[in-house]
């Protein structure tokens, strides 16, 4: 991973981490590492989204394990120089900056410790739309919903996940949803 980090600009790897620590204070629900990353190709940096997730990963158990441990930001990179001498000198300084700045606002409760490694939602999306034909098909003519759910994992990489549905599948949806909001106004 200290190669696919030397690759990234600092100006990224600063965002990056702020991200990570805003993630890691529940400000934000996750890291949107797949926007990160086309914003890095697209200044002429070859790195994928897999390579950016895993670093995101790191740094987040990086943060995560410091704030338990209640480190200092000179214990911090004490730690980092002797676990890893091949980090590239400016991601030890934007870690040794932003832990500086902002670790001590990293609080990692009991309960968070202890919560099960769940997905949060983030977002919901939906369209309706009526297929015409296929190749196989010359007159299909029927509606569908393509629902897209945005989640952030434990980690607070952002991904999508989609489907489709016929109608009677979106009807039985809704009515769980509706049920759903039933419950919810009991508590």
């Amino acid at each position: 991973a200290a190669d696919k980090i030397n690759l990234i600009p600092q100006d990224f790897f600063a965002e990056l981490c702020e991200q990570i620590i805003q993630h890691l204070n529940n400000k934000i629900p996750g890291v949107n590492v797949a926007e990160l990353c086309q914003r890095i190709q697209t200044s002429g940096i070859e790195i994928n989204v897999g390579d950016l997730a895993k670093i995101a990963n790191i740094v987040s158990f990086l943060f995560s394990t410091a704030a338990r441990n209640n480190l200092s930001t000179e214990e911090l990179v004490t730690a980092l120089g002797n676990a890893v001498s091949a980090l590239p000198k400016h991601a030890v300084q934007v870690i040794r900056h932003v832990w500086n700045e902002q670790g001590k606002s990293v609080t990692v409760s009991e309960d968070a410790r202890n919560m099960a490694t769940v997905g949060q939602f983030v977002d919901i999306k939906w369209k309706l739309g009526v297929a015409m034909s296929s190749d196989t098909c010359r007159s299909l003519k029927y509606p569908y919903v393509t629902v897209t759910l945005r989640v952030a994992d434990p980690s607070g990489q952002v991904t999508d996940k989609s489907f489709e549905m016929t109608i009677p599948q979106f009807k039985n949806f809704f009515r769980q949803f509706k049920e759903m909001a039933a419950v919810l106004e009991t508590v």
